[in-house]
């Protein structure tokens, strides 16, 4: 029994529970406002305070209206300069830009008819939003398919060191004599049973894993060539443009 008696009995109290409830309700209040506060602080202050650490973006660069893949006006790359005579620290440099990467080409010196060719329909635009429309794995990749009729040029310039070595570039040809025009081919092997009927007018200094790349693509029947040689899905020339 005397157990019983140090047993304290709670009775209900209104006044303190009304200052309960008071307490707990400004409590929520001021977790309230303090998240307001900081939601304002965080959205209007955070970015003008965090600006001088951070890099402010720009506007993506151009050639020629047409950005490159890599994001960059043009590639970094080192010239050739040997062979002496077919190539220069100043020769002409185009750049391709593919839907595989971008691709940099260096000219031939000692080719100034088929070179100046090239380059003219570069400069025209003639190359942009064209497609590679052949293309053999372990033989070469061929673009520039015509667009409009566009003259023709010698198939073969005199001149030595004629060879269609891995990663040079040639012009195309309709097999006739001074037939070479608009189309071109990457070889991605040493190709020298070409030598004789196609003139090799520059090399590729840049982007050389996007020629491969589009060499070993997926191919479907070409009615054109009677072959299995259409890159599929369709691999683009987005834009050709000499660099400076």
């Amino acid at each position: 029994m005397s157990s019983k008696k140090n047993v304290k009995v709670k009775t209900y109290n209104p006044k303190k529970r009304s200052n309960n409830r008071m307490m707990i309700v400004g409590a929520v209040v001021a977790i309230i406002v303090i998240a307001f506060v900081g939601y304002v602080v965080a959205t209007h202050l955070g970015p003008s305070a965090s600006l001088s650490s951070q890099t402010t973006p720009s506007p993506a660069p151009t050639v020629s209206s047409s950005p490159t893949s890599s994001g960059s006006p043009y590639p970094s790359v080192t010239p050739l300069t040997s062979p002496t005579g077919e190539y220069s620290a100043g020769g002409t440099k185009v750049l391709f830009i593919t839907s595989k990467g971008d691709i940099v080409i260096q000219m031939r010196d000692d080719k100034p008819i088929t070179t100046a060719n090239f380059v003219k329909l570069v400069n025209e635009g003639y190359y942009n939003n064209t497609i590679f429309q052949r293309v053999i794995a372990g033989f070469m990749i061929q673009g520039g398919e015509g667009k409009t009729t566009q003259p023709t040029i010698t198939n073969l310039e005199s001149g030595d060191g004629n060879s269609n070595l891995n990663m040079t570039i040639a012009m195309a040809n309709a097999g006739g004599t001074n037939t070479a025009s608009t189309q071109f081919f990457i070889n991605v092997a040493d190709n020298s049973n070409l030598d004789s009927g196609y003139t090799v007018f520059g090399q590729v200094i840049y982007g050389q894993n996007g020629v491969m790349a589009i060499s070993n693509a997926p191919v479907s029947y070409s009615s054109e060539y009677a072959a299995t040689v259409l890159p599929t899905p369709t691999i683009t020339l987005k834009g050709a443009v000499v660099m400076p």
